[in-house]
């Protein structure tokens, strides 16, 4: 007799009659569903109490960054920031030799010297021809606003303006011909490191 109930095949289910919906089985962790009419939501089923509940890892909060992200890296200037950079830089170092001394002697020089040297440094690649340009520009116009002009009048600012880039020439060329020294060397640099790649 057991042996005959072993091994008689399994009965097939019975099949529900068209339309109707085949009866819930209630598996593990599942409470048997009640009677429910057509259009009611389903119930929602309960966890069963009796497993224990699995402790989830603490998700990895994000640190947001707010600004630029230090590097360590210099900060780059675009062409605009490199022009207004030069112009204001060069202002400030007339004046202060302008203040000290009375007029636009080595301390002008050297303060376009440095000034020339950051531009340089600091300009992005992309814009590279910005240093330079920017750097004459502001000579210029610190000669133009801080240098002493003995007699007023526009002729008298272009002649005294001829003066002073005459007479500061040195200072100049030496302070453009760095900065061009200094992008040449980087504009290099960089075309042997795409190369390399």
């Amino acid at each position: 007799m057991e042996q005959s109930i072993r091994t008689q095949p399994p009965a097939p289910r019975r099949r529900p009659p068209n339309g109707a919906a085949p009866a819930a089985v209630p598996g593990p962790g599942r409470a048997p569903e009640t009677a429910r009419g057509p259009g009611t939501a389903p119930a929602r089923l309960r966890p069963v109490a009796d497993r224990p509940a699995v402790a989830r890892p603490p998700a990895r909060r994000r640190l947001r960054v707010y600004g630029r992200r230090r590097t360590g890296r210099p900060t780059r200037l675009t062409a605009v920031g490199t022009g207004v950079v030069a112009v204001l830089a060069t202002l400030a170092v007339a004046g202060l030799d302008r203040l000290l001394s009375g007029d636009l002697g080595w301390l002008f020089g050297l303060g376009y010297l440095a000034v020339c040297f950051q531009l340089a440094v600091r300009v992005r690649y992309a814009d590279l021809l910005a240093a330079p340009i920017s750097g004459p520009i502001g000579f210029a116009l610190a000669l133009l606003v801080l240098a002493p002009v003995g007699s007023s009048g526009i002729t008298a600012q272009v002649v005294g303006l001829a003066t002073g880039l005459a007479l500061r020439a040195g200072w100049l060329f030496s302070g453009t011909g760095l900065a061009a020294l200094i992008v040449l060397a980087r504009f290099v640099a960089q075309r042997r490191i795409h190369r390399s790649r």
